[in-house]
């Protein structure tokens, strides 16, 4: 799962971050409601957290804006305020939940994980593709009584492929679900992350093989 932190008090908002990775949740985080919008319209996240009061634009213009173009991530704000019009608002401009500061950690993670599950129609623990099976939980690949463990990035490449396994996944669309809407990553950095895969593939003796579209990205297949 992909989180964006949008919350100007920089304090709270590392501590945010910090608390999403101990969930191995990936997480961008932002200090600006002007670079919030920016990060949340590319429509790569999973949960956004974003704070009501904000520098260059507000949590609530934020919401409204991507509402407006159809993006539908789900939207936990948070405030320092408890007043019943502020919450309306927030819900009104097409936020999907509401916490005022403080908060407790637990709470917090609970919410994020209900509204990740509300995107979807079905939350799966594992995904499977001919004989292997991703499992969403310990990070494992399985095949038969063989397993092996993934790496971060290794895992949320190969949860992308899975996810789509009879369509191809643009090299672009890994870097930026990855490694972030902000990275400095390469071609090159997908390309190793996709070799470690192939290696543990190969450990578990599957026919499954990542297979490369020239110029374009991936796409798992079974070898003949």
């Amino acid at each position: 799962m992909r989180v964006l932190i949008v919350e100007d008090e920089q304090r709270i908002a590392n501590a945010l971050g910090r608390m999403m990775e101990d969930c191995k949740y990936a997480c961008d985080v932002t200090y600006d409601g002007l670079d919030g919008y920016l990060y949340a319209e590319s429509g790569i996240y999973d949960v956004i957290v974003l704070d009501i009061m904000l520098p260059r634009m507000s949590g609530i213009e934020i919401v409204k804006r991507l509402r407006s173009k159809k993006i539908s991530t789900p939207v936990l704000m948070l405030t320092a305020k408890s007043e019943t019009e502020d919450k309306v608002k927030g819900l009104d401009s097409g936020a999907d939940d509401y916490m005022t500061k403080p908060f407790s950690k637990e709470e917090l993670l609970a919410r994020v994980r209900a509204l990740a599950r509300r995107q979807g129609d079905v939350i799966l623990d594992e995904l499977t593709f001919e004989d292997i099976t991703l499992n969403l939980s310990s990070y494992t690949l399985n095949r038969g009584e063989k397993s092996i463990h993934l790496g971060l990035k290794e895992f949320e490449i190969l949860k992308i492929l899975m996810s789509n396994p009879k369509g191809i996944t643009q090299k672009e669309d890994l870097i930026t679900k990855v490694w972030g809407y902000d990275s400095d990553a390469e071609d090159n950095n997908v390309e190793v992350y996709i070799s470690f895969i192939r290696k543990k593939l190969n450990f578990l003796g599957t026919k499954v093989v990542i297979s490369t579209a020239r110029k374009i990205g991936y796409y798992l297949e079974v070898a003949t």
